[in-house]
């Protein structure tokens, strides 16, 4: 039984682990998503029409 407790046990580790690096890989792309609006925002306005 104790080994069960332990398998239980890192399972839960590792999707929490998973968890964090998936919400960590979220955050980066939505800040790269914001830089390139801005980058496409700015090029827009400096052309004239």
């Amino acid at each position: 039984m104790p080994y069960l407790f332990a398998a239980f046990c890192a399972v839960w580790i590792i999707l929490f682990l998973y968890l964090l690096s998936l919400s960590r890989r979220q955050r980066v792309l939505a800040h790269e998503i914001e830089e390139l609006k801005q980058i496409i925002d700015r090029k827009s306005t400096a052309r004239p029409t």
